[in-house]
């Protein structure tokens, strides 16, 4: 089937840097396109992906037509969520992520998962979000907390991380305490630059309002009107994790963020994050929002990494799952005493006389 769809503006944005949109559009739907007379674009593959398609970019040139603007990949994001999902409009996807004020940054959720996110931080008071790099879990935690200090809904931020290595030992660090932490800490520093400019964050720091700080720090503490940020937090301990909830005091909030991939405990540690997801699970107040690879708003091949580290992983565990069986089921021959009065040949040694 073929058919034609107009689109007087927004023809670039359509197709993006190196018309990565339009090819994920036709790799998403599998159907091809084709540009025609720079204002048209022909669509042709089976019906119901056609169709599909057609919804997608009417939706597309009446959001341009209204105004929207597409920045930064967002469409790309889109993109993604609509050709995976037939349930979701773009429309309904663009619209139902508001754009929101974080400080000097405004930001909409990219994703359904983004959305649902960004909601239940809004909406509870212990919120966990759990998938692979690149989802926007602290970022997105950092806007909030920004944003809820902005609105003086908390007096203070307070953001922590446990201070692991990654897979390296840096051995002695000089400088002072601050300076030794600093590097592990960068991320946060990162996103919180982003939304608030440097000199009011120094400033902001040095008054304690932002407190940034690794997690061994948190022991005995209760952190009331607080905005409280734990991130990395698959390489806390069992017992790190739960002390650093249990600091959770009155009108606070807490995000706690973590890639189950990507741990760097020690051999035979298990992960704070994994028990936590286990013990908490159903606990009223506590909410659990798990993002995948489709959530990846980095570069696209960030994608298509994890994707492919996840199929290994699943390839890895079915062997090892096959293996085993295959070596459980194996029988084992029964041990076989000689007969009584048969006589054991014993060989002979060589004499050392």
């Amino acid at each position: 089937m073929k058919s034609c769809i107009q689109i007087t503006r927004g023809i670039e944005s359509l197709f993006g840097t190196r018309d990565e949109n339009i090819r994920l559009l036709e790799s998403g739907l599998n159907l091809r396109t084709r540009l025609l007379d720079g204002e048209s674009l022909e669509l042709e593959g089976d019906e119901p992906q056609v169709r599909r398609a057609e919804r997608i970019l009417e939706d597309y040139v009446d959001l341009v037509h209204e105004g929207h603007v597409f920045n930064n990949g967002d469409l790309n994001s889109y993109m993604r969520v609509v050709t995976a999902d037939p349930e979701v409009s773009l429309r309904r996807l663009v619209e139902s992520g508001k754009s929101r004020s974080f400080g000097k940054k405004v930001l909409a959720p990219k994703t359904v998962n983004q959305r649902r996110y960004v909601d239940a931080i809004e909406h509870y008071d212990l919120c966990f979000g759990i998938g692979p790099a690149g989802t926007g879990k602290t970022y997105l935690a950092v806007a909030m907390a920004v944003a809820a200090y902005l609105n003086k809904r908390v007096s203070r931020i307070v953001l922590t991380r446990p201070a692991v290595e990654a897979g390296e030992h840096l051995g002695f660090l000089p400088g002072t305490l601050q300076q030794k932490i600093d590097p592990y800490l960068r991320p946060l520093y990162d996103a919180l630059f982003d939304m608030i400019d440097a000199e009011k964050v120094e400033k902001l720091i040095e008054r304690n309002v932002i407190e940034i700080a690794p997690l061994a720090f948190m022991r005995g503490r209760t952190l009331n009107d607080c905005f409280i940020i734990l991130d990395e937090a698959q390489n806390t301990t069992v017992e790190q994790m739960k002390m650093v909830l249990t600091r959770q005091g009155f009108n606070s909030k807490m995000v706690v963020t973590g890639d189950q991939t990507q741990v760097d405990l020690p051999s035979g540690k298990k992960s704070g994050l994994f028990n936590a997801a286990e013990v908490l699970k159903g606990v009223e107040g506590i909410a659990f929002v798990n993002f995948d690879e489709r959530d990846v708003v980095r570069h696209s091949l960030v994608q298509r990494i994890v994707k492919a580290y996840d199929r290994y992983n699943e390839l890895i565990g079915a062997g090892r799952q096959l293996a085993l069986k295959l070596g459980n089921d194996v029988p084992q021959e029964p041990m076989t005493e000689p007969p009584a009065n048969t006589a054991v040949e014993i060989p002979e040694f060589p004499s050392l006389a």
